[in-house]
């Protein structure tokens, strides 16, 4: 039980974290895009290789997600049921494994190397760090099904799953 409050508790700065660190992705991504699609692959704060196109898309559609699985974990911090919960936890992890997919790109643009601009450089950093603060997040979210609130297996209704045939409105 008290696994549920230490993760409800810490859930509430870790998703205002996650979304500062999605949108701040989405600006980065967007602008660095925009100058990449623009032909100005030679800004200073731009550069980049093979692997930068790739990488600004993903890291795009990985702001876009994480930011809304950030707004889905918001309404079950608020709500605190086992409904909320499924919606929270699914969309979560569709969006780690879209973080993971931008982070795979930001590794091989390490990889192959070459010049990348300071905005390009800040942008990898926020894909690692939206990677393994997203993976605190889904820790947190799946510390909380430990909570006997989450065990009873009705959505606010009162339902045991034991029990036969009745049901209780609240």
């Amino acid at each position: 039980m008290a696994v549920g409050r230490i993760g409800r508790g810490l859930m509430a700065p870790l998703i205002a974290v996650n979304l500062v660190v999605h949108l701040i992705m989405l600006g980065l991504a967007g602008w660095s895009l925009d100058k990449y699609i623009n032909g100005e692959q030679n800004h200073p704060h731009l550069g980049g290789n093979p692997s930068t196109s790739f990488m600004l898309i993903f890291a795009l559609i990985a702001g876009v997600v994480g930011a809304c699985s950030m707004l889905y974990g918001w309404m079950h911090l608020r709500i605190w049921r086992t409904d909320s919960l499924a919606a929270a936890s699914s969309s979560a992890i569709i969006a780690q494994a879209i973080v993971a997919l931008a982070f795979g790109f930001v590794c091989k643009e390490i990889i192959l190397g070459g010049h990348r601009g300071k905005r390009l450089q800040t942008l990898e950093a926020m894909i690692a760090i939206s990677l393994l603060s997203q993976l605190m997040y889904l820790v947190l979210l799946h510390a909380g099904m430990f909570k006997s609130r989450y065990r009873s297996g009705g959505i606010a209704m009162g339902h045991h799953p034991r029990t036969t045939g009745t049901t209780t409105v609240i």
